[in-house]
């Protein structure tokens, strides 16, 4: 059973910094590309950033240049670092992965449970 375990949100002013973390456990047979998504009260889930299995990244223009994706992938682990906050990052930040489960499974995308950002200006 695979899970997404994300970790590192909490509370800052405008202007601070968070690292999230977002790790991938059980029985997988492949990690495809991995990235992080966020919804904001009110709004509607959008793409933060991705990055594939072998390091290419791709942002949103709303945090190009603030925010830097990673992974570690012998860890199934992908970061996000968040910088120069302000009060629009605000939201449950959401870590998704593309996994093969099991030889012989197709790519499935699985979704973290989500961890609070909560920026104050």
């Amino acid at each position: 059973q695979v899970q997404l375990g994300e970790s590192g949100g909490g509370a800052v002013q405008a202007g601070g910094s968070l690292r999230l973390s977002c790790a991938a456990s059980g029985r997988m047979f492949s990690i495809g590309d991995m990235g992080w998504y966020r919804q904001a009260p009110g709004k509607q889930r959008e793409l933060v950033a991705t990055i594939t299995s072998g390091g290419t990244t791709n942002y949103a223009d709303s945090v190009e240049g603030r925010f830097t994706i990673s992974r570690d992938n012998p860890k199934n682990t992908v970061y996000l670092q968040l910088n120069s906050l302000t009060a629009a990052d605000t939201g449950v930040y959401v870590c998704k992965a593309r996994i093969v489960p099991s030889f012989g499974d197709g790519w499935r995308n699985y979704w973290g449970q989500g961890t609070q950002v909560t920026v104050s200006s």
